[in-house]
């Protein structure tokens, strides 16, 4: 089961998350609680296609979080087409949300573009460091991601090793594939065969809710 992605790159035959710019603003729910988890991603974390931001996996988590009348509220900082490096350039102004967990959902571009792996690792681990810099008691969970083998069998082998070695370098909590269930599935995904439909997000959220619903 494989990532798949949001638009064809035609310089390089490869297919990349950014359908939209990364313009897309932080969608940020209206609760007043100091306790907020905080989706740091790409357009898998966007919700790009739906009709709803809210039908996208980070929202569904919300519904979950409400229906047990938890003290937390979900701010989803995903945009379409966003890198590593993307990432790291904005994670400074994400910070101000004072996330008491901290969802990573990021490297799918870099591995569908054939950024080299190093690159990527390091640009995580200056996230994942930012993090743990300005607040030190936030949980981090790091979603793991997978790849075709479009760059070739070692490149996708590393790309997939990278989420959990990164996880065990820094003790996060892992994601093992966000998309576990739903990549590749025709009728899990929309009429591109890209990103996930409605149906689709509600298994990337069980996916999540595995791993975070112990840590709340």
């Amino acid at each position: 089961m494989f990532l798949c992605s949001c638009k064809q790159d035609t310089s390089k035959n490869t297919t990349a998350l950014d359908e939209t710019n990364s313009k897309t603003e932080v969608e940020t729910t209206e609760n007043t609680t100091s306790k907020k988890i905080v989706f740091f991603g790409d357009s898998l974390t966007a919700g790009y296609g739906l009709e709803d931001v809210d039908d996208a996996y980070p929202g569904i988590i919300q519904d979950k979080i409400d229906a047990l009348d938890l003290d937390y509220s979900i701010v989803n900082s995903g945009v379409s087409g966003e890198t590593t490096s993307g990432g790291k350039n904005r994670i400074d102004w994400v910070l101000n949300e004072k996330p008491t967990i901290f969802i990573l959902e990021l490297g799918a571009n870099d591995g569908l573009r054939g950024v080299p792996l190093d690159q990527s690792k390091d640009n995580l681990q200056t996230i994942i460091d930012a993090v743990k810099k300005r607040y030190p008691d936030t949980i981090i969970i790091l979603a793991g991601m997978q790849i075709p083998p479009n760059m070739g069998q070692d490149y996708t082998t590393e790309f997939k090793n990278m989420f959990p070695e990164l996880a065990k370098k820094n003790n996060l909590h892992l994601i093992p594939f966000l998309l576990e269930d739903v990549g590749g599935i025709a009728d899990l995904n929309q009429s591109d065969g890209i990103h996930p439909t409605k149906k689709g997000h509600e298994i990337l959220a069980k996916n999540v809710w595995d791993v975070l619903q112990p840590i709340l």
